[in-house]
């Protein structure tokens, strides 16, 4: 038996994979419920949803502790994807046959809080999904498998998110039946080559489309739309740039938006070359 820990939409479809293969999880941990869109409607997680359909128990945290850890049901080892939260080593030293983490690049690539941004932002061709044995530091541990996943011109944070989550989906189903600390095959990460992320921010969306380079502009409303989000000023007024795509010419031509204070429109602004 084990424990998932994880949250958001990418976890969500870890999870279903899982439960697909027939792995299904004793609790699952997630954050608490939180307020969303302008009524702040309090949410559950992704997760906590899917578990509920599944009478899967819910242990929501706002952060995990010695006194509330005590309170999960005993396993052998747990699964972490996209839980947000750091967890300590008295949570890691509970499960007899480790903790599992699902990271979506190939480590130790792109370490931290925004992989799927950073490769995004940075234009490259492939990432990929590591599942490793997890540590006390932050995505440190021995690689168990890793699978290259191929990033396509066009793809944004929720396509890339949705075919990295399925491929950790299937990379677990393969794994867990002959899953054993002592006798799984594992390989040390090379900590030298190790790059790190960071958590953007509402201001790392903010470009100008007459000044700012075109494939800056596409590389970044792809990896930071819809979250933080990408927003310019034209005529004084804040609008946010939904989507973008990159034509056969190589021009770059926005086709979303969402002026402030109106609702979302198709448009076809071209984004000026230098």
């Amino acid at each position: 038996m084990f424990i998932f820990f994880g949250s958001p939409r990418f976890a969500e479809i870890i999870l279903e994979k899982l439960i697909e293969s027939g792995h299904t999880p004793a609790a699952v941990v997630c954050n608490p419920d939180k307020p969303y869109g302008r009524k702040k409607t309090m949410t559950p997680p992704p997760v906590k949803l899917l578990a509920q359909k599944h009478h899967i128990p819910v242990f929501q945290f706002e952060k995990i502790s010695q006194t509330n850890a005590v309170d999960l049901p005993p396993a052998e080892f747990a699964i972490v994807a996209a839980y947000a939260h750091i967890i300590p080593q008295y949570v890691l030293d509970m499960f007899p046959k480790g903790v599992i983490g699902v990271h979506p690049s190939l480590l130790p690539l792109y370490r931290g809080a925004s992989p799927i941004q950073s490769v995004l932002l940075d234009g490259i061709s492939h990432t990929g999904v590591s599942l490793y044995r997890m540590d006390e530091k932050m995505d440190h541990g021995p690689i168990l498998a890793q699978k290259e996943v191929s990033v396509d011109e066009n793809d944004g944070y929720i396509s890339l998110e949705e075919k990295l989550a399925h491929v950790a989906g299937i990379m677990l189903g393969e794994l867990l039946p002959t899953y054993n600390k002592e006798t799984t095959k594992e390989y040390q990460q090379n900590h030298t080559k190790a790059t790190f992320t960071k958590k953007f921010t509402t201001e790392d969306g903010r470009v100008d489309v007459v000044k700012d380079d075109p494939e800056t502009i596409f590389h970044k409303i792809k990896a930071l739309s819809p979250d933080p989000g990408v927003f310019t000023f034209i005529d004084g007024k804040r609008i946010k740039l939904l989507e973008v795509q990159k034509n056969s010419d190589g021009t770059y031509v926005i086709t979303k938006i969402l002026p402030e204070g109106k609702n979302v429109q198709k448009t076809n602004l071209h984004i000026p070359q230098e």
